[in-house]
């Protein structure tokens, strides 16, 4: 029986396996539906759809740099820590983020759609499939980006990948300080959580929602205080959430008496460099993802009958 695209298709909708398995098991069950998907169950490659919908929100973010000047950062994610530790998954996340250094897709649908570089044969949707019947729970690629920069760009990872930080420079000097003190501003990014890079870059609409509930929280607060002094009292706690959102207002945390935008210019000066903080990439793993909780001792109740 001929073995037609749209065949090879429909078993890849069923079973989740990759095309080439399937026009396998096709060939080897001359077309037969069911005893492809038979076949490939028992090659295993046809678990992962059965774990797609289990939720995946732990794992790992990795980051590649390459000569200082493009770089890229990933998020994958598995079902459990004890996976995310596993070294075969581990090696897998360090390809998917060599894959995304070399990137031209805008999405993570066109990144998943695209040639996997590790085996031109798969798409990389079709490598993480097979990678979820290898390993034995859902994994999700769940997002990447990828800068360039005519400066400086510097990655750092924490926790063993639980955070990881890209920090871009404009700079007309690239040495092992510059490369230091941007690595020191990408580990304030991890440890501070700042949301912009400087004020500038602060919506006004932004600006207008807090003023609006700092001006509740005043007003309840002091009842008998009349409209100029909350003014003042509301511009005052404004500055100070500004302090703790935008990177380069931050306290340093190496060192206090500094901002973070006074220590980048105090090393760009003992460097003869213009250095400017110019973007950050924070991904955190299992940012906004649901996470399920175990109760061990209601699942044994449970099965006991209590």
């Amino acid at each position: 029986m001929a073995i037609t695209a749209g065949l090879v298709k429909e078993l890849r909708e069923i079973t989740g396996a990759g095309m080439m398995d399937c026009k396998k098991a096709l060939t080897e069950t001359n077309g037969d539906i069911d005893a492809a998907i038979e076949y490939l169950r028992k090659n295993g490659q046809a678990k992962a759809e059965k774990k797609a919908g289990r939720i995946a929100a732990e794992g790992i973010v990795r980051t590649v740099v390459k000569d200082d000047k493009v770089a890229a950062i990933v998020e994958v994610n598995s079902e459990t820590d004890f996976v995310a530790k596993n070294a075969d998954f581990q090696a897998f996340v360090e390809a998917v983020a060599a894959q995304a250094a070399e990137t031209d897709a805008a999405d993570i649908d066109a990144f998943l759609a695209e040639a996997w570089k590790e085996d031109g044969s798969k798409t990389v949707k079709e490598a993480l499939v097979e990678k979820i019947a290898v390993i034995g729970e859902n994994l999700n690629i769940r997002r990447f980006e990828k800068v360039q920069t005519d400066g400086c760009v510097v990655s750092y990872i924490h926790g063993g990948g639980r955070i990881g930080v890209l920090v871009m420079a404009d700079t007309d000097v690239v040495n092992d300080e510059i490369r230091t003190c941007l690595k020191n501003v990408a580990m304030q990014v991890a440890a501070m959580y700042p949301k912009y890079v400087s004020r500038a870059e602060v919506s006004q609409e932004y600006m207008d929602h807090e003023k609006e509930i700092l001006l509740a929280q005043a007003k309840k607060e002091n009842p008998e205080k009349p409209e100029n002094i909350i003014e003042k009292m509301i511009i005052g706690r404004l500055n100070k959430e500004l302090k703790e959102i935008c990177l380069l207002d931050q306290v340093y945390v190496q060192d206090s008496d500094l901002t973070v935008a006074k220590y980048v210019d105090k090393v760009a000066k003992e460097n003869n460099a213009n250095v400017t903080v110019t973007k950050f990439i924070r991904f955190e793993t299992g940012e906004g993802l649901e996470k399920k909780v175990d109760d061990f001792a209601a699942e044994v109740a449970a099965q006991a009958g209590m």
